[in-house]
C-alpha cells in the first residue's frame, strides 16, 4: 500500500531529526515553522501520517533481529543483545537491558515509555492545534478519529507493560513543570483507553480505497477495545472474578466480528505473507522503500543457508502443538512418539516451525550431529539453533537470504482470528463454554484442518482449551508473553528451562532424540510488570515506581 511506504519524519516543532523528502512539492517539513504546518491541511494529513510509520511492529523490535516472542517461553534469542536478562528476570529501573535502547527516528520500538510518550505528546499536539487548520470538516473529523485511535494504541502498549500510567492530554512546553505528573489508577487507565477507542471508532470509516488503504478504521478501533477489556477482565487486573467484565469483553469482541468485514485466510501460512488480506483488521505493510533493513529470512533462518538463527522456538511451543486427530501429546493415546516427533501434528506446526526433516527450500533440514548442514557441525556453528528448531512462520521461502532489500511480510496488529479467540475466552468465563465458544474456537480448527474440540468440556476444562489454542494460533505474534502474565500462569511458564532437543545420527542413519535444557530461566512477582526508567523517577519524585523493583 502507499499510504506507509512514505518515509515521513518527525516535523522540527518536535525537535526531531530532518527529512529529505519533499512533501507535495512543498518546503520540506523541517524548514517550516509550527505556525505554518498546522495552516496546512496536506501538511497535517503528513503528520498524522507519520505517526503510523512510527508504530512499533514485532520484526525487529529492537531495530534489529530480536521479535518480543523471545521475551516469552515460545522462543528464544540466540545472540542475547540483553534479552537474557529479560528471561532470567534480572532487570531493574538501573539496567533495563534491551529496554534502555532510546527510540531513535528510524525506528521507535525500544523502551515502551519512552517511545509513547514520545508520541503521545506528537498526539496531543494535534488535539490542540487540529481546530484552527483550514480543512473539510470530514477530513478533519477522519483524521481526528486516526489520531485517537493512535493515542489509545500507545497507552494501551503502556497499560500492558506498566499497569496505570500516567494519562497525559496536553503537550508539554520546555516551560512547563510536569514534576507534578502522578500515575492514574489501573482502572483509570482502562476507561481512558476504552473511551478513546470507542471515540474514535465513531469517527472513522469502515474501509478505505486507494493510497488511504491502511489507515486506522472503525473495526481496528474496536479491536483494540476488545483487546483492551479481555485485559481488565483478566486475573491481573480484575483481582477478583468479575463475571460483568468478562462479558463487557465478549461484547466488545462479537461487536468487531459482526461487522462481517473479515473473514478468516484460507492458508494460515499465507495470512502472514499477504498485506492487506480479509482476514486482517489493522496491519504494517513492510516495504522495499524506508523498510531496506528488515530480513526475517536470514536474521532467523538455518545456518546451512546462510542463516543466522536469531529468534528459535523452544521445545515448550513445538510440545503444545496437538497430533493431528486433536490429542495433546500427553494423551498415551494420541500417537505420539517421542523419537519420531512431528509426523501428524496440527498443520499450524508445520507452517510455524522448520525442525529436522523438514522440507526446505530444496533439501530438508539437518540438525542432527554429526555433519548437519544446519547444526553445530555446519557453517558458521555460532549462527546454528540451540533448541534444534528454527522459525518458519512470516518467512518467504523464495526469498534470497543474502538480498539487500527488506523483507515483504506484513506486520499484524490485529486479525479476525484473534477476535474470535477473545471471544471464545471471554464468553467461556462470563457464562461456560457454550456453543458460541465453541463455534468460535472449531472456525479457527477448521481453518487449520483440524478436528472440532470435543463437546463436554467443563469451564475449566475450556479455559485450558482456548490457552493452549492461543499459543499456538497466535505464536510469535506478540500474545504470549503478555497472556500468561494476564493470566497469573507466569510463575510456572517462565519460571520452567528453556529444552530444546539434540538430535544425532548414527552411521546407519539411525536418528536419536534427547530433550535437553537450553536456558534457565526466572520469574518473580515484580516481572507481571516492566520498570519505570530510573531516570524518569529521579526527575519526577511523584511519579511512582512499579512494585518490587
Amino acid at each position: 500500500m502507499k499510504l506507509l511506504i512514505y518515509t515521513i519524519l518527525t516535523i522540527a516543532l518536535l525537535g526531531t531529526a530532518s527529512c529529505s523528502h519533499d512533501l507535495l512539492d512543498k518546503t520540506p517539513i523541517d524548514r517550516l515553522s509550527e505556525n505554518a504546518v498546522w495552516t496546512d491541511a496536506n501538511l497535517v494529513t503528513s503528520y498524522v501520517t507519520s505517526k503510523y510509520r512510527d508504530l512499533g511492529f514485532g520484526f525487529n523490535w529492537n531495530g534489529d533481529e530480536l521479535m518480543w516472542a523471545s521475551a516469552s517461553d515460545e522462543s528464544i534469542f540466540s545472540h542475547d543483545y540483553g534479552m537474557w536478562s529479560i528471561n532470567r528476570g534480572e532487570i531493574t529501573p538501573a539496567n533495563l537491558a534491551i529496554l534502555g535502547s532510546s527510540p531513535t527516528e528510524s525506528n521507535a520500538n525500544m523502551n515502551p515509555w519512552s517511545k509513547n510518550y514520545r508520541y503521545i505528546k506528537d498526539a496531543n499536539m494535534f488535539f490542540e492545534r487540529i481546530g484552527e487548520v483550514p480543512m473539510d470538516s470530514s477530513q478533519r473529523r477522519r483524521l481526528t478519529g486516526e489520531m485517537k485511535f493512535l493515542r489509545a494504541f500507545r497507552y494501551f502498549d503502556l497499560v500492558r507493560n506498566y499497569g496505570g500510567v500516567p494519562l497525559i492530554t496536553q503537550s508539554f512546553t520546555l516551560d512547563q513543570d510536569f514534576t507534578q505528573v502522578t500515575r492514574a489508577s489501573l482502572a483509570e487507565s482502562i476507561a481512558f483507553i476504552v473511551k478513546e477507542a470507542d471515540e474514535a471508532a465513531a469517527l472513522l470509516p469502515l474501509s478505505y480505497s486507494g493510497a488511504d488503504v491502511g489507515r486506522a478504521t472503525k473495526g481496528a478501533a474496536l479491536a483494540l477495545k476488545a483487546r483492551m477489556l479481555l485485559y481488565a477482565a483478566s486475573p491481573l487486573y480484575a483481582g477478583a472474578n468479575d463475571v460483568a467484565r468478562w462479558q463487557q469483553a465478549a461484547t466488545a469482541a462479537k461487536a468487531v466480528i459482526d461487522l462481517g468485514l473479515y473473514q478468516l485466510y484460507p492458508d494460515y501460512q499465507q495470512l502472514f505473507l499477504t498485506p492487506r488480506n480479509a482476514e486482517i483488521i489493522f496491519d504494517r505493510a513492510q516495504a522495499q522503500t524506508g523498510d531496506g533493513f528488515l530480513n526475517l529470512e536470514r536474521w532467523n533462518g538455518p545456518n546451512g543457508y546462510g542463516g543466522w538463527a536469531g529468534n528459535i522456538p523452544t521445545q515448550a511451543l513445538v510440545d503444545a502443538y496437538d497430533m493431528e486427530g486433536g490429542k495433546p501429546i500427553t494423551d498415551p493415546s494420541s500417537g505420539y512418539d517421542a523419537q519420531n516427533p512431528y509426523v501428524n501434528r496440527d498443520p499450524r506446526f508445520y507452517a510455524t516451525v522448520l525442525y529436522n526433516g523438514a522440507p526446505y527450500r530444496g533439501r530438508t533440514i539437518e540438525v542432527f550431529t554429526p555433519n548437519g548442514q544446519d547444526g553445530p557441525d555446519g557453517p558458521e556453528s555460532f549462527n546454528t539453533t540451540l533448541t534444534g528448531y528454527y522459525l518458519r512462520k512470516f518467512i518467504n521461502e523464495s526469498r534470497d537470504f543474502s538480498s539487500a532489500t527488506g523483507s515483504q511480510a506484513p506486520w499484524i496488529y490485529f486479525r479476525l482470528g484473534e477476535m474470535l479467540l477473545n471471544y471464545a475466552e471471554a464468553q467461556n468465563e462470563a457464562v461456560g463454554p457454550d456453543a458460541n465458544v465453541y463455534e468460535a474456537i472449531n472456525r479457527l480448527r477448521a481453518r487449520a484442518l483440524m478436528p472440532p474440540i470435543p463437546a463436554g468440556f467443563t469451564q475449566a476444562q475450556m479455559r485450558e482449551r482456548i490457552q493452549r489454542e492461543r499459543q499456538v494460533e497466535l505464536a510469535y505474534e506478540e500474545h504470549r508473553y503478555y497472556d500468561v502474565r494476564r493470566w497469573k500462569i507466569a510463575p510456572q511458564t517462565e519460571n520452567q528451562p528453556v529444552r530444546g532437543v539434540k538430535v544425532t545420527k548414527d552411521a546407519s542413519g539411525r536418528v536419536r532424540y534427547d530433550y535437553v535444557t537450553v536456558q534457565e530461566r526466572r520469574f518473580a512477582d515484580r516481572n507481571y510488570f516492566l520498570p519505570i526508567l530510573l531516570k524518569e523517577t529521579q526527575a519526577n519524585s511523584k511519579l511512582q515506581q512499579n512494585p518490587g523493583y
